[in-house]
C-alpha cells in the first residue's frame, strides 16, 4: 500500500489530479523493485488522510522507483486511451468523447516522457511498443506471442531500468529477462479475462484473433510463471520477500483463478443481465471506478454486474407470501424469489 500510494500521490503531485486515475497494481511493481535493489529502504512521507484508505493518513513511498512507475503508467495508459479511441469503443465512437479523449491520451503521454527523461530512462520502447501493437492488431493473421511481444518490451525496459535506479547494473538482464515474462503474462490473462465480455461486445482480443483456444494460452501462462520464477531468483536483492510474493506467488495463484473461471463458462452458464451495458473502458471507465470507490460502492457503473444485485433493483425474497403470490417490485419475480406462481 506504501508504494501504491505513493505512484497515486507522485501522479497527483507532477501531474495533477486527473493523472491519478492511472494508478494501478503492475505500475506498483517498478517501485518495489527499485526499493528490494537497494540497502536502505525507499524514503516515506506521512500522507494526509484518503477516502480509499478509509480516511485514514499513512506513510507512502516518495522515492525515484516512484516517479519511474508513474512515468510508465502515464505512457502505456495514453496508448490504451488511443486504442479504445481507434476501434470506437463504447463512447469512445462519438466524436467529442474520441476527441477530448484524444487530448487527454497527447497530455499522458508527453507527462509520461518527461519524467521519464528526468530519470534518465528513454520512453521510446514504450512509445514504440504502444505503436508497434496497433500495427500488429490491425493485421489478419498474427501469432499469439506476436501480438504480445510489444508488452513483454515495454515491460522488459521499463523492469531492466530499475537497476540503474538502483545503482545494481548486475541485475539489469534478469530484470530485463522477468519484465518479458511479466508483461506476456499480463496480456494474456488479461484477454482471458475479457474473452467472454469481448467476444460477445464484438471487441478485439487477442485470443479470439489469433484462434489460440484456453488450453494453449494456460500453456503459455505457465510457461511465463515458470520463467519469471527463474528470472526472479537470478535476482540480487537486498530484500527479497515482497518482490517474491508479488512476481511469483500471486502470478501462480492470478493464473489459476482466471483460468478456472474461464473455464468453468459454458453455454448453459446464465445469460448475462440485459440491463448491464458494456465497458467502455479508458477514461470513462477509470473515472466511474474512482466514484465507486468513493462512495464505498453506492455508486457502480451501468457496467458492473453488481448493480443489479443489490439495492432496490433485486427482489426481496420476503415479498413471497406463503400463498405463492409475487411482489411487484421487479420483473421476473419469480425467478429471483423462487415462487409456485406462474408470472
Amino acid at each position: 500500500m506504501a508504494h501504491l500510494c505513493g505512484l497515486c500521490l507522485a501522479l497527483r503531485d507532477e501531474h495533477g489530479h486527473a493523472a491519478r486515475l492511472v494508478t494501478n497494481y503492475d505500475g506498483l511493481l517498478v517501485s518495489v523493485l527499485t526499493e528490494a535493489q537497494t540497502p536502505a529502504a525507499a524514503p516515506r512521507r506521512r500522507a494526509a488522510a484518503c477516502a480509499l484508505r478509509g480516511f485514514k493518513s499513512a506513510d507512502v513511498v516518495e522515492a525515484e522507483g516512484v516517479r519511474l512507475a508513474a512515468a510508465v503508467s502515464l505512457i502505456l495508459a495514453s496508448g490504451k486511451l488511443r486504442d479504445h479511441i481507434e476501434d470506437g469503443d463504447g463512447l469512445y465512437a462519438r466524436r467529442l468523447v474520441a476527441a477530448g479523449a484524444g487530448r487527454v491520451a497527447d497530455r499522458w503521454s508527453s507527462a509520461g516522457s518527461g519524467t521519464a527523461a528526468a530519470l534518465r530512462f528513454d520512453p521510446a520502447p514504450l512509445l514504440g511498443a504502444v505503436r508497434e501493437q496497433a500495427r500488429l492488431e490491425r493485421l489478419p493473421t498474427a501469432g499469439l506471442l506476436q501480438l504480445t511481444a510489444p508488452t513483454e518490451a515495454a515491460v522488459a525496459a521499463a523492469f531492466g531500468h530499475t537497476a540503474t535506479l538502483a545503482g545494481n547494473p548486475r541485475n539489469r538482464e534478469a530484470l530485463e529477462e522477468a519484465g518479458r515474462y511479466f508483461g506476456r503474462l499480463a496480456h494474456l490473462l488479461d484477454a482471458v479475462e475479457d474473452l467472454a465480455r469481448d467476444r460477445a461486445n464484438g471487441v478485439y482480443n487477442p485470443l479470439a484473433a489469433s484462434g489460440t483456444d484456453l488450453a494453449a494460452a494456460r500453456r503459455h501462462c505457465d510457461d511465463a510463471v515458470h520463467g519469471l520464477r527463474l528470472a526472479v531468483a537470478e535476482l540480487d536483492l537486498e530484500r527479497r520477500h515482497l518482490v517474491h510474493a508479488l512476481l511469483v506467488r500471486e502470478t501462480g495463484r492470478a493464473t489459476a483463478r482466471i483460468f478456472g473461471e474461464a473455464e468453468q463458462e459454458s453455454p448453459e452458464a446464465p445469460p448475462r443481465d440485459p440491463r448491464l451495458k458494456p465497458d467502455p473502458g479508458g477514461l470513462l471507465s477509470l473515472l466511474c471506478l474512482s466514484a465507486s470507490c468513493c462512495t464505498c460502492g453506492l455508486y457502480r457503473p451501468p457496467w458492473d454486474e453488481d448493480r443489479y444485485q443489490s439495492g432496490g433493483d433485486r427482489c426481496d425474497p420476503g415479498g413471497c407470501d406463503a400463498c405463492g403470490q409475487c411482489c411487484n417490485a421487479c420483473s421476473g419475480c419469480c425467478d429471483c424469489c423462487n415462487c409456485s406462481c406462474d408470472c
